[in-house]
């Protein structure tokens, strides 16, 4: 054994201060430290756009902003339960219409199609519509649903239902995208144990690879309903605004996001602080919506 050998043996430091002079070792700690900077400045705006909502609304919070209606321009108090309310009412219409049919496209996509040019076509297409402005969107409910098609109003007019078809129109990318993904995980062996024992392929979609893909499937539809809670130009279209109750899904409807369009725009301090306060609201939504995806999938 040679003395440098004899030396790297009985000094481990001296491998190890080699290791890390070398010219790899240094470039990966650059790039570990230029990683966690930018990770840094990812999360900056986040916390600054959170800290400035809850600066500028957390004041405003109380439980007249859970029970009252707006208040007329210039006055202060009120609240705005109404918006919160026709927001939970819209949100879970476009919910129950785009969760089936995005996941039972995505279950055609991935378990059924083969892989042919019609699965191509329908992600090619579903890619396309992720990018969509959501104007867009709402420019074709109010023009499918709303504008005056028959007599003097459209099939729905200004309504909560209109307002959920515009929205299902942009959760739908999201969800196919998440769903598809999610099932092309499961491993294939998965599918060759139950065909083996006898089931049959939709019994092994339903109750074998659907079940493992349900953490997943779930986030997808988290971020589609987080993006559907904080719409505002699709809403404009079609559920327009209302300063009473809800009447019903076929008829105007206050939401949390037109309210925060309109009150910030107009020249009142007490409707400002009404906007600010509903942003907090719409984002702590948002929030609790995440939390308890987070915690469901967990628990599957």
């Amino acid at each position: 054994m040679s003395t440098l050998d004899f030396e790297e043996v009985t000094n481990p430091n001296l491998n190890l201060k080699r290791e890390t002079s070398s010219p790899r070792s240094l470039f990966g700690l650059i790039m570990t430290g230029l990683s966690a900077v930018c990770l840094t400045i990812t999360t900056i705006p986040l916390f600054l756009l959170i800290g400035y909502v809850i600066y500028k609304g957390g004041s405003r919070l109380g439980l007249d902003l859970f029970t009252e209606l707006p208040p007329p321009p210039g006055l202060e108090g009120g609240g705005f339960a109404n918006a919160i309310l026709g927001t939970i009412i819209v949100v879970s219409i476009a919910t129950a219409i785009a969760v089936p049919i995005g996941v039972l496209a995505a279950v055609y996509l991935s378990e059924f199609s083969g892989g042919g040019k019609t699965a191509q076509w329908v992600r090619f297409a579903t890619n396309v519509l992720s990018g969509v402005p959501s104007i867009i969107a709402g420019i074709f409910a109010f023009g499918l649903f709303v504008a005056p098609l028959i007599g003097n109003r459209g099939i729905f007019g200004f309504s909560a239902i209109a307002a959920a078809i515009g929205l299902a129109v942009l959760m739908l990318p999201t969800i196919i995208r998440t769903t598809d993904e999610a099932l092309q995980i499961v491993p294939q062996d998965i599918r060759w144990a139950a065909l083996g024992i006898g089931a049959y392929n939709y019994q092994t979609v339903l109750k074998v690879v659907l079940p493992a893909a349900i953490p997943a499937i779930i986030t997808g539809v988290t971020l589609a309903v987080a993006r559907a809670a904080g719409e505002t130009a699709s809403l404009i279209f079609t559920a327009l605004f209302s300063n009473f109750w809800p009447r019903g899904i076929f008829e105007p409807i206050a939401t949390l996001s037109v309210l925060v369009f309109n009150f910030a725009t107009v020249p009142f301090q007490p409707q400002q602080e009404l906007a600010w306060a509903g942003s907090l609201i719409l984002v702590l939504l948002v929030l609790i919506a995440s939390i308890a995806a987070r915690l469901a999938t967990r628990q599957r």
